[in-house]
């Protein structure tokens, strides 16, 4: 039997209960990916205190995660295909549960940097398999639509319960418990597997590039450490012509070797995809949509913890706003896929975004709260609409064969997302605050320091400047997110104008 004769078996041999549950499998696995790419935001202060992390060390500890990741998925997918994505899902699961133990008995900051890192070897593991698991367990259209928005409901559900779950283990135990939490998690999930998991399916004639996926990993973090730097204070101007040019030199290589095995065989990417339209509205979809949470969520906690006094859980309860919108219309968005289109709910969705955006400016400026988190939710809202069908346009205009390239790409999308919001609009807030602050006579001593030191220093006119600084600069971050919500709201309806899912105009250009 050939290869997509046994992947389309396999959606057609499991029975219903067996496929959600599989569903149930790996979303509890995404939903733990989701929640360590944000569950710090509310931890940092504590584990700054706790660390004695230096600020550069708070952002690489953020920042480990995401750019690892980013760095290993194009690799990771070609070796579910290679080798199946069951056993790769199984793997990656059991790293991340490791690394988790070891991340949360960490003694020093920098163990805690490398143990993050460890837990994205895991996560970059197990992230295409959820996706290319789903492609594969789901054959009717219609219901693999529901599955991938539930799958993309529980990512961004995820990434906004991080700061809430955060808060709460921060209430009663030790700051340890944001990665131990994990554990019992990746136990039943690795047990489920063994239990009610399909057949693992491999394709032994697909290689793995190696040197792609070393090429493609140097490539995107010289890349993201030339946006941390170009937006620091002050610009390590050799640090970020150095990075630049090798993000520039790895990237192209990378680009034309994918090129030339695309004529002689299978590469780790084909650039060629992109030519389809709906595929590329998901992509921007994707990352537009994971940049505004990001951003939302980092400055909000932050700004709502240092200059309100809120405690970590309070600040979490703010941004969860952003979940409270987006889950409904995440599975609202793809019951409904199969009539109105991608067009109206990746377009529509990201407009609603922006709209969401804005109020949150306008909420700032009026020092409203309750105005902040309703239009937290229209944004929420926004996003859930467009990523509960970026994925599904993604995975859909791939066949079942490149389910591993095409998962391993939507989910670069998403992390190159997160780590530009981060790296830039983290950096956006230092820039700024160092711009604005003017510290009044007597209180030239926390010149240069950073933010959460001023603010807790006691000198109430230093505090208060400060504060006003930061007010100042987290205004800038929901700028910056309304910003991106408004060019990607013109990009994804641009592309998808002339979209016409079936077409052979549309049709994935491996296929023929």
């Amino acid at each position: 039997m050939t290869l997509p004769s046994l992947h389309a078996s396999l959606g057609h041999s499991l029975t219903a209960w067996q496929r959600w549950t599989m569903l149930a499998i790996v979303s509890s696995a995404l939903l733990l990916i989701a929640l360590d790419n944000t569950i710090l935001y509310t931890a940092l202060p504590t584990l700054t205190a706790e660390l004695g992390a230096s600020s550069p060390a708070q952002l690489w500890i953020i920042n480990a995660y995401p750019l690892v990741i980013a760095g290993l998925l194009p690799g990771s997918g070609a070796l579910g295909d290679r080798f199946g994505h069951k056993r790769i899902f199984q793997v990656g699961l059991g790293i991340f549960g490791v690394a988790s133990i070891l991340a949360a008995f960490s003694g020093s900051s920098e163990m805690l940097i490398a143990s993050r890192a460890l837990l994205a070897v895991g996560a970059a593991a197990m992230m295409p398999a959820t996706l290319a698991l789903i492609r594969l367990t789901f054959a009717v259209e219609r219901e693999r639509n529901l599955a991938i928005a539930i799958w993309a409901a529980v990512a961004t559900v995820g990434m906004a319960l991080g700061p809430i779950v955060s808060g709460v283990l921060l209430e009663f135990f030790w700051w340890g418990s944001v990665f131990l939490v994990n554990v019992p998690i990746v136990v039943a999930a690795l047990v489920l597997m063994l239990v009610v998991g399909p057949a693992n399916i491999a394709n032994p004639r697909r290689r793995w590039d190696w040197l792609s996926s070393v090429q493609v990993m140097v490539g995107l973090t010289a890349a993201v450490l030339a946006i941390k730097t170009i937006a620091a204070t002050p610009v390590n101007w050799p640090l970020f012509l150095v990075s630049t040019l090798i993000a520039i030199v790895m990237l192209t290589v990378f680009g034309r070797r994918q090129v030339r095995l695309n004529r002689i065989s299978e590469p780790l990417v084909d650039f060629s995809i992109f030519r389809n339209r709906g595929f590329s509205g998901g992509v921007i979809a994707a990352g537009a949509s994971i940049f505004a949470i990001v951003g939302v969520q980092l400055g909000t906690t932050q700004r709502f913890q240092l200059v309100e006094g809120f405690s970590p859980l309070d600040a979490g309860l703010i941004v969860s706003a952003l979940a409270v919108g987006s889950m409904p219309f995440a599975l609202f968005g793809g019951a409904i896929l199969h009539r109105s289109g991608l067009l109206t709910l990746i377009g529509g969705g990201m407009a609603v975004a922006a709209v969401g955006a804005g109020g949150a400016i306008l909420a700032t400026v009026q020092d409203s709260l309750l105005w902040l988190v309703i239009s937290f939710v229209v944004l929420g809202a926004g996003l859930g609409a467009s990523m509960s069908v970026a994925s599904t346009a993604i995975m859909g205009n791939v066949p079942p064969r490149r389910a591993g390239m095409a998962a391993s790409i939507e989910e670069v999308s998403y992390e190159f997302g997160g780590l530009v919001g981060v790296g830039l609009l983290g950096s956006l807030i230092t820039f700024v605050y160092t711009r604005v602050l003017v510290l009044p006579a007597g209180a030239e001593q926390f010149s240069g320091q950073a933010p959460a030191a001023v603010l807790e220093s006691g000198s109430a006119p230093a505090m208060a400047a400060a504060a006003e600084a930061f007010d100042t600069a987290y205004l800038a971050v929901l700028i910056g997110v309304a910003l991106v919500m408004a060019l990607a709201t013109v990009a994804s309806v641009w592309m998808l104008r002339r979209y016409t899912p079936g077409t052979e105009s549309q049709a994935y250009p491996g296929n023929h």
